[in-house]
């Protein structure tokens, strides 16, 4: 997908409006917890600096549902990304207000601003027209860099750059590179790893993907509708009763495609859902009643890391167990750890699987860390982003 960015576009001195995605973790005390999405929007924030560009930025910020509401303000991000800039970054008082157009008019070259947050603003996830007209009218170039948001159709991140030169920033630009070029021709083999509890969230991925890759690796409870499906007991483990016929397509459609397709031998299986719940080992095929499965066996981990050893290429969307309890976050780790030693291009779906990796403390050790969860499914299954349609093709 050949889209133009800031580099193909003359910015030199203009009022430049770019959607990120500031939206980020933060706790009680409105403390950012992780602040890799801002992280990730420096260098083409840094980029228009140089250019001399003044540069208006705009995000949201959870889901305050177009109501002006405190707690979700982007003061937080503001100050975070002074800090990082080592200058200030302005905070609008509003969206696209009266303070915001006073403010945008004494703007300089090199300065930089930042909108409250969009979802104030009713019409924002409407792709309201009116409100896409008022962010336009605030500048003369439109960038997306917000690739985690770039599958929803919003006044600031589709409906903008129907008025102005819209181009991508680096971080898009990234994206596109990763999740697009370098998995349309992969170096091979190339080995998928999906995880995550349902089929039915994954179905057009594993379609799109049995197209592509020479094996499959499936992990966490969506492992287990393809279980039932082959006739094996599952005891409690979330199972999707009414996927069994699709979870045993997959399969037929795997072998017609000549795609190794992996599932678990052995899994680590809990009384009930709980951080210290009882828990064992057992054979797939031997999951007793009253048991739920959470994690993928020392088998499997160790069958696993064995196929991914010789990978060139390694796609992965999903944690392999319930990670977020310490017990079960074996599979997933070791996975991590395996992969950290894989000399080959690791690309990370974003969302659990990130955290995951993030939280091993590995995420240096993989060549791409998606920064869009639901974006970068959506695009590994094959659909169109909306966020990306909208801007300017690269005729180059």
């Amino acid at each position: 997908m050949n889209k133009k960015t800031i580099k193909e576009i003359d910015l030199k001195g203009k009022k430049v409006l770019v959607r990120c995605d500031f939206n980020v973790p933060y706790d009680e005390n409105r403390t950012i917890t992780d602040n890799r999405r801002i992280v990730a929007a420096l260098p083409t924030i840094q980029y228009l600096i140089e250019n001399n560009c003044k540069v208006i930025l705009c995000s949201h910020l959870g889901r305050p549902k177009g109501e002006v509401k405190p707690e979700f303000s982007l003061d937080i991000v503001a100050t975070e990304l002074s800090r990082l800039l080592g200058k200030e970054v302005i905070l609008s008082k509003d969206v696209v207000g009266e303070d915001t157009v006073k403010r945008v008019s004494n703007l300089k070259e090199g300065d930089v601003m930042l909108l409250e947050n969009v979802r104030f603003e009713a019409g924002e996830e409407k792709n309201d027209e009116v409100l896409s007209k008022k962010f336009a009218s605030l500048a003369e170039v439109f960038v997306n860099d917000a690739f985690g948001t770039a599958h929803r159709a919003h006044s600031s991140t589709t409906g903008v750059a129907s008025y102005l030169p819209a181009v991508s920033g680096f971080l898009i630009e990234k994206e596109l590179n990763f999740l697009g070029t370098t998995l349309e021709n992969p170096e091979r083999p190339f080995v998928a790893i999906l995880g995550g509890k349902k089929v039915s969230d994954k179905i057009g991925v594993i379609n799109s993907l049995l197209e592509k890759v020479d094996t499959l690796l499936i992990g966490g409870a969506m492992a287990y509708t393809f279980f039932k499906s082959m006739g094996y007991n599952v005891g409690d483990s979330i199972c999707e009763e009414d996927k069994l016929d699709l979870a045993q397509e997959l399969m037929e459609k795997a072998k017609a495609k000549g795609v190794k397709f992996m599932l678990p031998v052995d899994t680590k299986i809990g009384k009930e859902f709980s951080a210290d719940t009882e828990s064992k080992t057992v054979k797939y095929t031997e999951i007793p009643d009253g048991w739920e499965g959470f994690d993928i066996g020392e088998e499997t981990i160790k069958m696993y890391a064995d196929e991914l050893k010789n990978a060139k290429t390694v796609v992965w969307n999903g944690p392999l167990g319930l990670f977020e309890f310490e017990q079960f976050a074996v599979g997933t780790n070791a996975i991590a750890e395996t992969l950290a030693n894989v000399d080959a291009v690791k690309i990370i779906g974003g969302g659990d699987s990130a955290a995951a990796v993030e939280k091993a403390g590995l995420a240096e050790k993989f060549t791409h860390i998606s920064t869009g969860g639901g974006a970068s499914l959506e695009f590994l299954e094959g659909k169109k982003l909306p966020g990306i349609e909208a801007l300017q093709d690269n005729e180059g």
